[in-house]
């Protein structure tokens, strides 16, 4: 899902396009050739540097954050989500958008996603079997127990059952920054993310900015009358008037803006880095792309606004690890598993999932969560909510998108993103969670946790990619 990227005014340049030896491409930049090494590279003058330094609103560095996901962290998770209970995501990609008539669906071939056929997913998640959890065979027998207590309902009115019904579907949802897919639909699938990954499609123009203009200027807390840095169509005075604006908000807007910006860099850079360099009817070749990445974060190219967009990346990694941290206790208990139907692969892969939460655990420089909604109780719960329902809004315009592949990542990163923020504003709950026996405070689905670690793992192979980018940027200097 990519928005055409933002050029400052003075950049313009005449356009041509090469594949130099080096085996990167560099697409719409004035090519320089050495014709005794036969290799090709962009203007040095275009060529920066990746971002450095502390990130606002925050005690933590990019330089921290790189050591500690690069060599510790990345490739733990990436073993991790390579195993069948993260692979295997089920998503109903039919759903219609909610905000305008949008028949327009992508025609190319690399928008497709191809869904498992039931023999691919294993019996234990297709079943939603729970074979070694004592949790679960409590709450079967609460099931039954309820069952029997639930014909007692039918002496009850048709409008009572339906209130009674309302509330507990409010109940579900009132701690939920997402809309759930119904997995239980029959246009719900289970696709193979492995499979399916994330990269370049095609799927760009007036449609997909419609997309994430409508994130940005409907859902972001923006006034009308402030002026994106390089929207297109507008006059732009650097972003300066957006910037004021910005900062002078409250910590939870700021950080609202900053979360959706650090998503929408972490997306470009996958695109950037795995990109359609080649496509023959012999092979496809996928690989990094200079000019792409240049042209959404390079500093001149971008009128300064790339820096910021990778420091928001940064920042939102900051989100998913406090998250991450914070969420040890549930996935501690015993009771908890990681349930395939492969018992020997599931007990490694909790065992490696523990040993990732206790590692983000020691992350030396947390994001204090502490920040959000304090003061008087009675605002900071409207303020709380109305977060709350701005980012679920923008999980629905997922469905909108044209893009079948780009929508499947869309809703798993809104959902990965808005469960991570369930988890950081349920604080309380997770502290009361018994170390044996059933949570029932606080809960997540396995949807949930697919989501929640997916994303956070595109956000670390984001990071990670930034460092190939910076190696290849230097090698060219």
């Amino acid at each position: 899902m990519s928005e055409p990227p933002n050029h400052a005014a003075s950049t313009k340049q005449s356009y041509s396009s090469e594949v130099g030896n080096s085996g990167y491409f560099f697409p719409h930049l004035p090519i320089s050739c050495d014709s005794v090494l036969h290799f090709c590279h962009p203007p040095l003058s275009s060529i920066s540097m990746v971002v450095t330094g502390y990130l606002d609103d925050c005690t933590c560095d990019v330089e921290t954050i790189d050591a500690f996901n690069n060599y510790k962290l990345f490739p733990r998770l990436n073993e991790l989500l390579q195993s069948d209970y993260f692979r295997y995501y089920k998503v109903n990609l039919q759903k219609p958008c909610p905000f305008w008539e949008d028949n327009s669906h992508c025609g190319m071939r690399d928008c497709a996603v191809q869904p498992c056929s039931s023999d691919e997913v294993p019996d234990g998640i297709r079943a939603g079997s729970y074979k070694y959890s004592e949790e679960a065979n409590n709450l079967a027998e609460q099931c039954e127990e309820a069952k029997r207590l639930g014909a007692v309902d039918d002496s009850l009115s048709k409008e009572t059952r339906q209130a009674v019904l309302q509330w507990a579907q409010h109940d579900d949802s009132s701690d939920s920054f997402c809309e759930a897919d119904d997995i239980h639909s029959p246009d719900a699938e289970y696709v193979d993310l492995l499979l399916n990954p994330e990269r370049y499609t095609g799927y760009k123009g007036p449609d997909a900015w419609k997309i994430w203009n409508s994130i940005y200027e409907e859902n972001c807390f923006k006034p009308q009358n402030v002026k994106r840095p390089l929207a297109s169509g507008r006059g732009d005075d650097g972003g300066h008037m957006f910037y004021k604006w910005l900062k002078g908000v409250c910590v939870e807007k700021r950080a609202f803006y900053r979360l959706i910006s650090g998503l929408h860099a972490s997306i470009n850079i996958h695109l950037s880095a795995r990109y359609l360099l080649q496509d023959s009817w012999s092979e496809k070749k996928w690989g990094p792309n200079i000019t792409e990445f240049q042209q959404r974060f390079d500093e001149v190219l971008t009128g300064g606004e790339g820096p910021r967009r990778l420091k928001n990346l940064y920042f939102l990694y900051l989100i998913e690890l406090r998250a991450l941290s914070k969420v040890l206790p549930f996935f501690e208990r015993p009771s908890f598993q990681l349930y395939t139907g492969n018992q020997s692969q599931d007990a490694e892969m909790k065992h490696l999932l523990l040993e990732i939460l206790h590692l983000a655990k020691s992350f030396p420089l947390h994001f204090d969560e502490n920040s959000f909604f304090a003061g008087n109780k009675e605002e900071a719960a409207k303020l709380k909510e109305e977060f709350r329902l701005h980012f679920k809004n923008i999980s629905k315009i997922m469905d909108c998108v044209g893009c079948f592949k780009c929508r499947l990542w869309g809703k798993l990163q809104t959902q990965g993103l808005g469960t991570a923020l369930k988890i950081l504003f349920s604080e309380n709950l997770i502290e009361k969670i018994p170390e044996s026996g059933p949570s029932y405070g606080f809960q997540l689905t396995r949807q949930e946790i697919v989501a929640l670690f997916n994303a956070f793992g595109r956000v670390s192979t984001s990071v990670k990619e930034l460092e190939n980018f910076r190696n290849i940027l230097q090698n060219l200097r």
